[in-house]
C-alpha cells in the first residue's frame, strides 16, 4: 500500500508497510499511481506529456525500488496481532489521579472540574504506595517503570506528590527499578518549591496553557470567572528555563473558538518555549466550542501553515518543537505498540484516589471499564482482554488507513465516546491525525532536502 501527496512542493510517497518514504519528480510520482493496475505501455498512453524514455526510466526505479522492499511492500504485521490476547500483561505506566479536585473551571474539561463523575476527594498516601507496590509486583522484568501525577490538578495535594515519589524511590534499589515520575499541571499553584521539586525529581512536566491570552482566558477561566494567564505564564517561563528548555512541554487545546489555532502555537514559541503542544478539543457535538466536520479544511491549512512556519523558523535559529510533528521514520515504536498504541487497558493504567484501576484517564468513572484495584490488582480480565485485541487491525477504519502504522488506531476512549465501541474511531480526530502525519513527513523531507 501507497500513499502520495503533495505538500509545500514536495512530491511524498509512503509506502505504508516498508515505512519508506520517497521524495520524487512528476514523472515517478504520476508513475506510481498507474504502476500497479496498468503495464508500461498502457501507462505511456495514460501520461503524453511524457517522453517514451523518461517515462521507461521511471518505470525502471519504481521497479527497483519495489523489488528492494521499498515500494508497494507486503504488509508483514497482520498476522503479528493474533497473539495479542495471549501477551503475559506487563504493567509499565500509571496515571496516579492525585485529586480529583480542581482549581480552574476549564469549559473544556473531560473530568467535570476534575470531578470525574463522582466526588471531589484527594489521594492518600496509603493509596499512593500500594499503587506504586501494584505496579512494581505487575511489571515483570521491566526495569523503566512510568507514573504519571494528574488530576485534577495534582498541586492541590502536594505533600503526597512528594511522600509517593519518595516511597518509590526507595523500592527502586530493592526490586531493580527505575521510576520516571511525570506532572501536569495548570500552574496556579506551581512556586519555587515546586519546580525545585519537580526539577530533582520529574522526567517530565505538562503545563497547561492554550495560547494567546483571550484564547486561554476564555476556556481556562477560573471559578469565579477571571483569567488565569496572567497568573500561570510568568512561572511557565521560568520552570522552561529551569529545566534548560527539555524535558517538559506547554500543552494546549484549540476549540471551535480559535480555529486559526497556529497563532497560539507560535504565539507559545514566541514566548519563549521550545517544547510546545496544542491540540484538538474532543468535545461532545452539541458544544458550542466543538470541532466539526466542516471546520476540517480550515484546520488543515492551520497545520501546512504551521509547518512552513516552522521550518522557516529553523532556518532562523529559532526552531521549536511540535509535538505532534514529531516522527521518527527510521525505527520508530516497536511492532505491538505500531499496532495497539498506548497500551491502555493492559500496560498503562489509571488509578483513582481511592484505588480503582480504569484503562486510562478518560475512563475514569465509566463504570463498566473498572478493572479492579491496586490492592486486590485486576480482576475483570475481560476488560483487559478487550483492550489487548483493541488494535488497527480490529478496527474497520484504520484497517486500510495509511497512517495506521503512526496512530496506532487512534484514542479507544475517542471512539468509544463518540461511537460506544472501542474498535471503531472518532473520525473527526482521524482526520485531523492524518494531516498531521502528512505534515511531519513533509517537514522531514525538508529538513533531508536542505541538508544533502
Amino acid at each position: 500500500m501507497i500513499h502520495q501527496y503533495k505538500n509545500n512542493g514536495y512530491n511524498i510517497v509512503l509506502d505504508v508497510c516498508s515505512g519508506a518514504v520517497h521524495v520524487v519528480d512528476d514523472i515517478v510520482y504520476d508513475l506510481i499511481g498507474l504502476y500497479e493496475t496498468k503495464s508500461l505501455a498502457e501507462a505511456k498512453g495514460c501520461l503524453p506529456q511524457y517522453t517514451e524514455k523518461e517515462l521507461s526510466e521511471a518505470w525502471e526505479e519504481i521497479t527497483a525500488l519495489k523489488e528492494a522492499g521499498e515500494l508497494f511492500a507486503e504488509d508483514e504485521y497482520k498476522d503479528f496481532v493474533i497473539d495479542f490476547k495471549k501477551r503475559k500483561t506487563v504493567v509499565k505506566a500509571l496515571c496516579l489521579h492525585i485529586a480529583h479536585d480542581c482549581n480552574l473551571s476549564c469549559r473544556y474539561c473531560f473530568a467535570g472540574e476534575g470531578e470525574y463523575h463522582g466526588d471531589r476527594s484527594l489521594m492518600s498516601l496509603e493509596v499512593g504506595k500500594a499503587a506504586i507496590d501494584f505496579l512494581i509486583a505487575n511489571s515483570g522484568s521491566r526495569r523503566n517503570l512510568e507514573v504519571d501525577f494528574f488530576g485534577g490538578e495534582p498541586l492541590m495535594n502536594f505533600d503526597v506528590v512528594k511522600e509517593i515519589v519518595a516511597y518509590g524511590r526507595s523500592k527502586e534499589k530493592e526490586f531493580d527499578k527505575n521510576f520516571r515520575f511525570t506532572l501536569t499541571t495548570n500552574g496556579m499553584l506551581l512556586t519555587d518549591e515546586v519546580m525545585e521539586f519537580a526539577n530533582r525529581e520529574m522526567s517530565n512536566v505538562v503545563l497547561s496553557v492554550d495560547g494567546r491570552q483571550e484564547v486561554h482566558d476564555h476556556m481556562r477561566p477560573t471559578p469565579n470567572g477571571k483569567g488565569s494567564y496572567e497568573h500561570i505564564m510568568p512561572r511557565f517561563k521560568k520552570m522552561a528555563e529551569l529545566r534548560g528548555q527539555t524535558n517538559y512541554y506547554v500543552r494546549g487545546t484549540f476549540t471551535r473558538h480559535n480555529l486559526d489555532f497556529a497563532a497560539d502555537v507560535l504565539h507559545l514559541a514566541d514566548e519563549g518555549f521550545q517544547q510546545i503542544s496544542v491540540e484538538p478539543v474532543v468535545a461532545s457535538p452539541e458544544e458550542d466550542y466543538a470541532i466539526r466536520q466542516e471546520d476540517i479544511p480550515k484546520l488543515c491549512e492551520e497545520y501546512d501553515k504551521l509547518a512552513v512556519e516552522m521550518l522557516k523558523r529553523k532556518k532562523e535559529g529559532r526552531g521549536f518543537h511540535f509535538f505532534h510533528f514529531m516522527i521518527d521514520l527510521e525505527q520508530g515504536p516497536c511492532v505491538a505498540k505500531r499496532l495497539s498504541g498506548c497500551g491502555s487497558g493492559t500496560e498503562y493504567l489509571a488509578v483513582t484516589p481511592w484505588g480503582d484501576l480504569y484503562p486510562c484517564h478518560q475512563f475514569v468513572g465509566e463504570e463498566e471499564f473498572l478493572l479492579g484495584n491496586v490492592k486486590d490488582g485486576i480482576t475483570n480480565t475481560g476488560v483487559r482482554d478487550a483492550f489487548k485485541l483493541c488494535n488497527v487491525y480490529a478496527k474497520d477504519k484504520c484497517r486500510d488507513c495509511f497512517a495506521r502504522f503512526y496512530c496506532s488506531g487512534g484514542c479507544a476512549a475517542n471512539a468509544y465516546k463518540f461511537h460506544g465501541n472501542i474498535n471503531d474511531a472518532y473520525d473527526i480526530g482521524c482526520e485531523l491525525m492524518k494531516k498531521r502525519i502528512e505534515c511531519a513527513i513533509m517537514i522531514k523531507a525538508a529538513e533531508c532536502s536542505t541538508t544533502d
